[in-house]
């Protein structure tokens, strides 16, 4: 028998980015762009950003099982919100469902974003501590991408 479990969570993520809102909105938005700061050099990536489009991001982590985060996009206003629900798989077993959304705004001459995150984690496979270091892990890779866009160092 297996231990069942559901744990719920929020959390909130804000950066400052040096560059103006419709650029960090942008590498939201185009695939190659968000594949390199989101997805990792090994992983497959597959972005359709647009209301009812989907995000695909396979991977592995260690030599634990494959990893499938899978988002569906509800709500994107250009340059100010993306609102996605998702999931996240290990092999076969679901870990992880969430809903996430994403505020852009102006910050003197570059961006205040503020990522909040609402999800359910079961029977214990992910913990919420992993997804908020994971995906500010990710939000810090965004930084670099935008200096290498902006020209800026």
């Amino acid at each position: 028998m297996t231990d069942r479990s559901v744990t719920q969570a929020t959390f909130s993520l804000e950066r400052l980015y040096p560059a103006p809102p419709a650029r960090v909105f942008a590498a939201w938005a185009d695939p190659a762009t968000k594949a390199r700061w989101f997805a990792g050099a090994s992983a497959e990536h597959e972005l359709d950003f647009r209301v009812g489009g989907r995000e695909v991001n396979r991977g592995h982590e260690g030599e634990g099982p494959a990893l499938t985060f899978t988002s569906l996009y509800h709500d994107i206003v250009t340059d100010e919100r993306i609102v996605y629900a998702s999931t996240l798989h290990a092999g076969e077993d679901l870990s992880t469902v969430s809903i996430t959304t994403v505020e852009f705004g102006p910050a003197g001459d570059g961006t205040r974003m503020l990522l909040t995150e609402q999800a359910t984690f079961l029977d214990g496979r992910e913990e919420p501590a992993w997804r908020e270091e994971g995906t500010s892990r990710w939000l810090d890779a965004l930084g670099p991408e935008l200096l290498g866009a902006t020209g800026k160092e």
